[in-house]
This record gives structure tokens, C-alpha cells and sequence, in this order.
């Protein structure tokens, strides 16, 4: 109060013109201020854009019709695996060197022998067909999904969900939390649908070059809005994290909640400076116990075991075409390739143990019914292409890096990802976070994985959005 009567004096104190000239300088703060608070409330979107990626010209018009779509195998197809199977040369793995070197050849043997005689490809075709299954025309390119409804029930709301998969999964990684999330929780329930990225499994892969993360957005988008739904969830790790991402930022009044379980941040001066103190003074960069308990140290987890892991990435967003050919003509190769992935991305502990812990968390026949995606389309070189078109240029110089996400958006950190996002950071990019959630174990195949923790954790998030 006695600051308030000294500034009163002080005015008094001005004459006319000075008054004028206070007076004039704290209305124009005022509106410099109102105007700053305005554009950040503003919810800001990137532009939409087009493309066309199927062979040739684009045509004047195209069908936007909904087909019905089954999967279907041949004896010929299995002969053929079977075949080429029997022709596998194998190297000979090092002693003790378990999965430091890759997939592991010995173990490799196994798995590949339970493929060639017990993995009843026909029984797990028709698994795959337990699912309604469509494709329409999108930009050229046959978009495959999978599209499921909950039963009916009175006194329920129904809410659209989008589950977009990645490399080197697919839509089947969403079959056990199908029906987790179309069963009746206190009144809410979803309706799923999982597209196949073009380029993946049954998706058609895109005949020109360009087609990112971006492009894949607004082709989902275009599936949603084709699908009758204005406002609809989205939920993704992986490929899926960013492309639900980019949906969230092209047209975010469609999006009424982003859920993720990959978070993924630039590198900038604020994270740079909290990663110095952070182990040291966590709570002045808003860094939990967990936080540093997954962070640190920081060199080890996640610049030596980032480099340990990403050779793949390299490759794949450099030379594709190359890298894939063996994986496309030899399914033992494509396998190891794969099923490597699946190992050390579910606990990167499994480097050490002689069979990778593949079977921990997976059956032999749901992995190699991932595989079996990849190898019966010949999807393997064409989605290893999407690094490249990602990665063309510095992602950091997108249109998408440089807008934030305004979305209501649910965080789920499973430990044993690849790279571990704390709250703090997150709030860079995702700016309206309902929620933020330390899950107890898990990795990176989420889904596939942890299907009841993930269900559980999409299910608070949306409940929270909605009021429930």
C-alpha cells in the first residue's frame, strides 16, 4: 500500500505532458502484453500441403471408395518360404558373444527351425482376419487398416482412436490391446482403427520419392475424415509417435487428445543445461528421482547405448535400397534382422543373454507373424525408405520442429525405451500434458509388449480429457 501512495505522489508530481507520457507508455505495455498472451493461446497448425505417390500421373479423379480387405496365403507362398529356408547358410556365432554381435546364429537356428516346421502360417492368417479388415484410395496409394467397434451398450460413450504402429512393427501389434480398449470401462469405450504406414505390410508403398512422416499424417487424416469422424484420439510410438504428432499440429481442432509412448525433443540449450546440473541440483530443472535414476549417467545411457543401437538408423536413412535386398530375398535374413530389434529395444540387458530374451515377453509365433507381414508383401526395402525421407535433410529445419502441440497429450515413459524424455523436457514441445506417467516396466514395443499397462494408462488419459 505505501508503494502504491509513493507512486501516486510521483505522478502527481509530473506535469502534463510527463503524465501523458506514462500514461501512453503503460497502455502500449498493456497491449504489447494482451497481444503476447493472445498469440500464445492461439493454437497454431502447419500447413496441410499435398501429394500424389502412385505410379505415373495423377488422374483427374480417384476412388474414394471403402473396400473390404482379407489377408490370404497360398501353398505356393509356403512351398516358397520353405524353400528358401532350406537353402540358409548360416555363420557361426562367437563364443559368449550372445546378442552383443546381432542375432545370435545358434539361437537364430532355433527360432528359424520352429518357422520351418510348428509356425502354422494358415492358422495365424485367419488370427489376422479376426479383425475387420479395409483399404481405400488415398493420394494413390491403397491405405490398409484395421477397423474395429466395441459391442453395443447403453449408457456408453464411444470414442475414435487411431494406434499408428513403426519400423520394424506393424497394425498386429495392436491385437492384444484390441480388445482391451473396445471393452465397456465405466461407460467409455473405443473404436480402433490401425493403418498400415504406406510402404508397410498391406499398405501400398509409394511409387515417388518425398513420402515423410508429414505425408503419412496427412493421408491419416484424410482416412479419418473418410471414416465420417471430425474429432477423433491418436495414439503411437516409434513412426507412429511423430506422425500422430504431425496430425496433431496439421489440424489440431480435429484432435481432442495425443497419447504417446515414445516423446522424443530437440537437443536445445535448456535440456542441454539441465543434463549439467540435473544429477547434481535435479529439482531446479524439474527432474524427479526417476528422472535421474533413467538419465544418468548420461553418456553411458544415452550417447554410447544411443550409438550402440542405431547402426540400423544409419544405414536406413542413407542407402535403404541396399541394405534391404538381402532382407527381401532371404527370409532367414530378414528375420534376424527383425527379430534383433525386438530383443534388445524390449531391455537392452538381453545384449547379454544367449537367446536375446526374445521369448520373455513374445511368442515365437507373434513375432514371426510380424515378420510374416514384411516378408509375404516384400514391405522390408520400402519401409526402411521412410528413414531416408525423414532424414533427407536436418529435421530440426521442418516446419513441424518449429511449432509446438497444443493438443491435450497423455505421456507414458516406459523404462527400458530407447531414450528416456522427462516431464521438464517434454513441455518444449507438447504444451498441454494431462498427464505424464513413469510406467513400471516395458519398452519399446509398448502394445506388444505391456498391452493392459498401455490400455490402462490411454484410458485415465482420455477419462481426463473428457471429464469422465
Amino acid at each position: 500500500m505505501q508503494r502504491l501512495q509513493v507512486l501516486k505522489g510521483a505522478f502527481c508530481g509530473l506535469d502534463p505532458i510527463q503524465q501523458q507520457l506514462v500514461i501512453g507508455s503503460a497502455v502500449a505495455a498493456g497491449g504489447i502484453l494482451i497481444h503476447l498472451l493472445y498469440k500464445r493461446r492461439q493454437v497454431k497448425s502447419i500447413p496441410l500441403g499435398e501429394g500424389w505417390w502412385g505410379a505415373g500421373q495423377k488422374p483427374l479423379s480417384e476412388d474414394e471408395q471403402i473396400h473390404p480387405f482379407e489377408v490370404q496365403t497360398s501353398d505356393e507362398e509356403i512351398e516358397d518360404l520353405h524353400e528358401r529356408i532350406d537353402r540358409t547358410r548360416y555363420t557361426e556365432s562367437l563364443e559368449d558373444g550372445c546378442f552383443h554381435y546381432g542375432f545370435n546364429s545358434t539361437y537364430l537356428k532355433k527360432v528359424v527351425s520352429y518357422w520351418r516346421h510348428k509356425f502354422d502360417w494358415k492358422k495365424q492368417v485367419a488370427a489376422l482376419n479376426k479383425y475387420p479388415h479395409f483399404k481405400t484410395k488415398i493420394e494413390g496409394l491403397d491405405v490398409h487398416y484395421v477397423h474395429v467397434r466395441p459391442p453395443r451398450r447403453e449408457n456408453q460413450t464411444v470414442v475414435p482412436l487411431m494406434l499408428v504402429h513403426g519400423w520394424p512393427g506393424s497394425f498386429y501389434e495392436f491385437y492384444k490391446i484390441l480388445p482391451l480398449l473396445t471393452e465397456n470401462r465405466d461407460g467409455l469405450a473405443f473404436e480402433v482403427i490401425c493403418p498400415s504406414i504406406p510402404g508397410y505390410g498391406f499398405s501400398d508403398a509409394p511409387r515417388k520419392q518425398g513420402f515423410d512422416s508429414l505425408a503419412a499424417a496427412r493421408v491419416f487424416l484424410t482416412l479419418m475424415e473418410r471414416l465420417g469422424f471430425s474429432q477423433f484420439y491418436l495414439q503411437g510410438g516409434d513412426w507412429g509417435s511423430l506422425i500422430t504428432t504431425n496430425m496433431s499440429q496439421m489440424k489440431p481442432m480435429c484432435v481432442k487428445g495425443l497419447h504417446l509412448n515414445m516423446i522424443n525433443v530437440r537437443m536445445g540449450f535448456s535440456v542441454m543445461f539441465s543434463l549439467m546440473i540435473g544429477s547434481y541440483l535435479p529439482f531446479l530443472v524439474g527432474f524427479s528421482r526417476e528422472d535421474v535414476r533413467r538419465l544418468f549417467p548420461f553418456f553411458e545411457k544415452n550417447v554410447y547405448g544411443i550409438l550402440r543401437e542405431t547402426g540400423y538408423f544409419h544405414i536406413q536413412a542413407t542407402k535403404p535400397d541396399t541394405a534391404g535386398c538381402g532382407g527381401n530375398d532371404s527370409p532367414v535374413g530378414l528375420a534376424a534382422y527383425i527379430l534383433e530389434k525386438f530383443s534388445t529395444w524390449t531391455d537392452n540387458s538381453n545384449r547379454a543373454l544367449a537367446d536375446g530374451g526374445l521369448e520373455r515377453k513374445f511368442s515365437l509365433d507373434d513375432v514371426l507373424t510380424n515378420v510374416m507381414i514384411y516378408w509375404t508383401t516384400g514391405s522390408i526395402v520400402s519401409s526402411m525408405r521412410f528413414y531416408k525421407e525423414n532424414f533427407k535433410s536436418n529435421p530440426d529445419n521442418r516446419v513441424d520442429a518449429k511449432v509446438g502441440i497444443t493438443v491435450p497429450t497423455g505421456l507414458a515413459a516406459f523404462p527400458a525405451e530407447l531414450r528416456h524424455c522427462p516431464k521438464s523436457w517434454a513441455r518444449h514441445r507438447y504444451q498441454n500434458i494431462y498427464s505424464y506417467t513413469f510406467m513400471p516396466r516395458g519398452g519399446h514395443f509398448a502394445a506388444f509388449e505391456e498391452p493392459q499397462l498401455l490400455a490402462n494408462d490411454i484410458v485415465q488419459f482420455v477419462k481426463k480429457v473428457e471429464k469422465f
